[in-house]
């Protein structure tokens, strides 16, 4: 990894961390207001389902299809997220279920050296010691060879600056004045990208330690039900991993997936064919009737 690669993900992960951190007395003395509520709730939606829906079950799982501008419309999305330009997270993706939890996983939280090391491993560390896009013609060869796609990895850098250009830009216009921007550009900027950062990596982390099991997989992915609604059905992984190119990550019907929603109502539209869907026989069969593999923290879910 370069210095400047080294650099800037600190960056990425410091900024937002700081916006938070001054969060907390601007909220105290009120200083948000609503629109600045508004543009944080389109903000967060459109980048995590950019995440969720567009990186991960579109790009790297091909859980549906879809016409290409609206998955170059999804990896804008995604970008503005600032998780990595998206041919290096589809990459990465696919090397960690291609290796869950073994060697060669980018981020595992399995096998590095206890509890709190793997974990902070898994969450962050990561992202300090892994250069972006390695192997990316080996793990994604159909984005590299879309040249469409190829122009979304080169304009991350734009990208994040648009969606930070674009709430203040938003809340200069709804308030008439540039501190309606600024503080616009605090909460649908930073605060934003902030906690879409930490609820989609606790996937890798948590989702991969706490939580529960019930299907037969080879890794130790969990499902987390408190995590479901903000990260949009992600938190469902365990059983994503039994299943990884389900259009739905929620399988039961209490088990929330906003993204596998959103899914549902492209198809509707028009806009999305050939959804993945796992039938209850299929689930049935990978159904397990005995505890979970040692060393994890994860309890059986029948």
């Amino acid at each position: 990894m370069t210095r400047l690669h080294r650099n800037v993900n600190i960056a990425a992960v410091v900024l937002p961390f700081l916006a938070v951190l001054a969060a907390i007395p601007m909220l105290w003395n009120e200083l948000i207001g609503w629109s600045d509520v508004l543009l944080f709730v389109v903000m967060y939606f459109f980048s995590t389902m950019g995440i969720t829906v567009g990186y991960h079950r579109l790009l790297t799982h091909r859980a549906f299809q879809t016409y290409k501008p609206i998955e170059y419309l999804f990896a804008a999305f995604g970008s503005m997220a600032v998780e990595g330009p998206v041919i290096g997270w589809v990459s990465d993706h696919r090397r960690h279920h291609a290796h869950a939890d073994e060697d060669g996983d980018p981020h595992s939280p399995h096998g590095h050296g206890g509890t709190l090391r793997g974990l902070w491993h898994a969450h962050l560390g990561w992202l300090f010691d892994h250069v972006t896009a390695e192997g990316a013609k080996k793990h994604a060869p159909d984005l590299v060879e879309d040249r469409g796609m190829r122009v979304m990895h080169k304009l991350f850098g734009p990208l994040v600056i648009a969606g930070l250009a674009i709430p203040f830009l938003a809340g200069w216009g709804l308030q008439g004045e540039i501190a309606g921007g600024l503080t616009a550009l605090f909460w649908a900027g930073l605060v934003r990208i902030f906690l879409v950062h930490h609820v989609t990596f606790s996937i890798n982390s948590i989702c991969h330690f706490f939580g529960r099991r019930r299907f037969s997989t080879e890794d130790q992915s969990t499902n987390v039900f408190w995590l479901a609604l903000p990260s949009f059905g992600e938190s469902w992984h365990h059983n994503h991993h039994a299943f990884p190119r389900s259009a739905l990550h929620g399988l039961k019907w209490w088990e929330v997936d906003p993204g596998g929603w959103v899914i549902r109502a492209m198809k509707r539209l028009g806009l999305a064919w050939n959804v993945v869907l796992i039938t209850k026989e299929r689930q049935q069969e990978k159904l397990v009737s005995v505890g979970p593999r040692a060393g994890t923290s994860a309890q059986l879910q029948q």
